[in-house]
């Protein structure tokens, strides 16, 4: 669990050090160049993720509690919420006018489906911890950022758009986890 643990704490610091240390963020921007600062950030982030991939799929399983049935119709339920809120930036939707942060709000949505269904220690300092980081980055944010400026109501069009292309990352997305990962996302028969 040591990689999971860096992992998160490497996520944390990547993505709390913009929000919360602004001026050091505008000082290495200012000596690295922008680009580059941009680079070194994706590369932190691809490092977390990569610990924590590695680590989550190293960790021994440690039951800690046993998700009811149901929990996998609701799971999958709010996984398409956090699939269709994630990408809302790039669509003149209602959404954006309505929610001051979807990506924030799906990523807690996605942390509390994947607890739901999943019930073992690493499973719960993931999950958990990107939950807590997504608290934590949203309150930063908002410090920081102040007043919000309402986008446009959006268009029908907009919401249209992307409602299809969340059905189709949400398929995806069960494909990936059914067939590369062998977790089934819908009940097996039998």
């Amino acid at each position: 669990m040591t990689l999971l643990i860096l992992g998160l704490g490497l996520w944390w610091a990547g993505h709390l050090f913009p929000v919360y240390l602004p001026d050091a963020r505008a000082a290495a921007v200012a000596r690295l160049g922008q680009g580059p600062y941009k680079g070194l950030f994706t590369l932190v982030a691809l490092g977390a993720i990569a610990l924590m991939v590695i680590g989550y799929r190293q960790a021994d399983y440690i039951a800690v509690w046993t998700p009811p049935g149901w929990a996998m119709h609701l799971n999958n339920l709010m996984m398409v919420a956090a699939v269709f809120l994630i990408e809302a930036k790039h669509f003149d939707s209602p959404v954006r006018h309505h929610i001051r942060h979807p990506m924030f709000t799906a990523v807690k949505i996605w942390a509390v489906a994947h607890l739901l269904v999943n019930g073992d220690l690493a499973s719960i300092l993931l999950f958990g911890g990107l939950l807590a980081w997504a608290v934590v980055a949203l309150i930063g944010t908002n410090r920081r950022d102040r007043e919000w400026t309402r986008p446009g109501k959006g268009t029908l069009a907009g919401l249209m758009k992307q409602g299809v292309l969340a059905a189709l990352i949400f398929g995806a997305i069960v494909l990936v986890h059914s067939f590369v990962l062998g977790v089934y996302t819908f009940p097996q028969g039998g």
